[in-house]
């Protein structure tokens, strides 16, 4: 049993990593799903939720307004959540260009902002985007050419980021945004992406259904409420969100802890989603997003497993000592700047750093009700 337990350890922390996006990159070529795009004239509200950002909110109006697209089609609404700087008179400046300000006086999360900013709209099409994230001037247009396929029921931009940009941590999340991205176009090309990207995103306003006020993953539970309909979510790398790094571990971490606790979350409040005949994504729910869940307590299984087997014989004993190693290097990895030009070594500290953000993520999501509510 223990020999058995090692074994299933080891295949699935690899198949998490290595053998679900190879699997899903067969089937998308086995059995692809293309869509039908043209050029779609819709009337559309771009929705965006904001707390104190004043110093970059002017900016991102003007290249929302700044889109190529028919302008008497294309409405922007931003929500200020409780903001108490600049931002609602910033807003309000451009209300001579059409753009809608709602504002609450009270902080209450993303997702309250979406469902009261959903309700407020009555257009065809919603576009979500953030402040942060810069758009290519056709990423609306671009959006809007997926939903002439009427199996399309929401469409993924593509988050990138400048190259010029990036500091020596920012590769890593570069790299790691660009595997993530591999994923998501496969699973496109199959059927449906399990998740969007929350800088950009576009839905048939038809399709929307309300999200819990505590949700922190909306850009999850918002696209598997599409799927649920029976319409595809797909992925348009021509939508792009320009965006730039974390330069610092310590800003990566948080929002990588936060995302996780969201994935703990999503499972918690929606069980459903690990019913196979509820869920039309199950495959890719489980594959893409659970087992990323259950890697620590896989290593953690592996390792002790290994330990208790070291007495039986040299062969355990030598695989043991390759785990110990392996260990022991990541940390090396993680805390030395010498070894930070070792590809190999950056990857291994990354894998490592990342389950341990699935630790914290864990920790945050039992302890912080308020995760929600982004800082």
């Amino acid at each position: 049993m223990l020999a058995t337990l090692f074994f299933v350890s080891v295949f699935l922390i690899a198949f998490t990593y290595a053998g679900y996006p190879a699997l899903i990159a067969l089937l998308a070529r086995l059995r692809p799903r293309g869509v039908s795009r043209s050029a779609l004239d819709a009337n559309t509200t771009i929705i965006m939720v904001a707390y104190n950002e004043e110093v970059r909110i002017a900016d991102k109006i003007r290249n929302c307004l700044a889109q190529r697209y028919p302008r008497n089609l294309l409405h922007l609404l931003v929500v200020s959540d409780g903001s108490d700087d600049g931002t609602n008179a910033i807003v309000e400046g451009f209300a001579a260009d059409g753009v809608r300000l709602l504002a609450f006086a009270e902080r209450r999360g993303k997702a309250a902002c979406l469902n009261d900013a959903v309700d407020a709209s009555s257009d065809e099409i919603l576009v979500f985007c953030d402040v942060r994230q810069t758009l290519v001037d056709n990423a609306v247009a671009n959006l809007l050419e997926n939903f002439a396929d009427e199996n399309v029921g929401a469409v993924s931009g593509e988050l990138a980021f400048r190259s010029e940009e990036i500091s020596d941590f920012g590769e890593g999340v570069d790299a790691y945004w660009r595997y993530e991205k591999f994923i998501r176009q496969k699973e496109a090309e199959f059927d449906s992406v399990v998740g969007v990207s929350g800088a950009l995103y576009a839905m048939r306003r038809e399709l929307w259904q309300p999200i819990p006020d505590s949700t922190i993953l909306d850009d999850v539970l918002i696209p598997m409420h599409v799927v649920a309909q029976g319409r595809r979510v797909v992925f348009d790398q021509r939508a792009i969100a320009w965006d730039r790094p974390s330069a610092a571990a310590a800003d990566e971490e948080r929002r990588k802890v936060r995302t996780l606790a969201g994935n703990f979350q999503l499972f918690t409040h929606h069980p459903g989603l690990l019913v196979p005949w509820r869920n039309p994504l199950f495959l890719q729910t489980v594959c893409h997003k659970l087992l990323r869940l259950l890697v620590p307590l896989l290593m953690l299984a592996a390792l002790l497993s290994n330990a208790l087997l070291a007495r039986e014989s040299i062969g355990w004993r030598m695989l043991l000592l390759v785990q110990l190693a392996v260990y022991g290097l990541a940390i090396v990895a993680t805390f030395s700047t010498r070894v930070r030009h070792n590809r190999l070594l950056r990857l291994l500290a990354a894998f490592f750093q990342l389950n341990g953000f699935v630790v914290l993520g864990l920790i945050e999501f039992l302890s912080n009700r308020d995760a929600h509510r982004w800082r």
